[in-house]
């Protein structure tokens, strides 16, 4: 990573970012060329899991390399240029926080294993509960499972980057919080904490 004030290397720190985020951008190579797909995943027992059906191009492009790569980005507000105080477009961004994970791909094949990771993914995207918890020895899943796939990325390399500000001034910093403050936008003051919390940490 270029810009060493963004690197983010704290586990926790990426671990809670992975479970705000619903969906990643998995790309694969098809057929000799870039591939990208987005899927939603669970981040467990350090490694990301996805799951779809048994066939078609994502499953063709594993089935031709098991390497791959998955970026998962949360944005935070858009800066504009105007909070600069200048007319110059140069100075206008938007914050953001991201991981980015590189490994190996390899398809989960135990079906209880497979309704371990199912059962994870239903808890990161039902938090309210309300269903039955799946078990491949249920018949209402058995069928499910089976024609489920569920595929596992552990990776070799990981990356974090959260950019909001810490590039900034004191003095720059806090213009900037008070102008998100005023906009009032629902992430103005998510990113507000986010840059509060970073300048804590330094």
């Amino acid at each position: 990573m270029r810009r060493n004030e963004f690197d983010i290397q704290d586990k926790q720190t990426i671990t809670n970012l992975l479970s705000e985020c619903e969906y990643g951008t998995l790309s694969l190579i098809s057929q000799g060329k870039p591939y990208g797909v987005a899927v939603n995943f669970v981040w467990h027992n350090d490694r990301v899991f996805i799951h779809g059906a048994k066939e078609g191009r994502k499953v063709d492009a594993i089935k031709e390399s098991h390497l791959g790569s998955f970026l998962v980005v949360k944005p935070y507000s858009i800066i504009p240029s105007y909070f600069s105080q200048t007319l110059a477009a140069c100075p206008a961004t938007q914050f953001f926080a991201s991981v980015h994970f590189e490994g190996v791909i390899k398809e989960l094949k135990i079906p209880e294993a497979k309704a371990i990771v199912l059962n994870k993914l239903m808890e990161k995207l039902q938090k309210e509960g309300n269903y039955e918890p799946i078990a491949y020895k249920k018949p209402m899943y058995t069928t499910m499972i089976d024609k489920t796939a569920i595929f596992e990325l552990t990776p070799n390399h990981i990356s974090c980057k959260i950019k909001a500000g810490q590039n900034l001034s004191h003095e720059k910093k806090e213009t900037f919080m008070k102008k998100l403050e005023e906009r009032g936008e629902s992430i103005d003051s998510k990113t507000i904490e986010l840059m509060q919390m970073l300048q804590q940490e330094t």
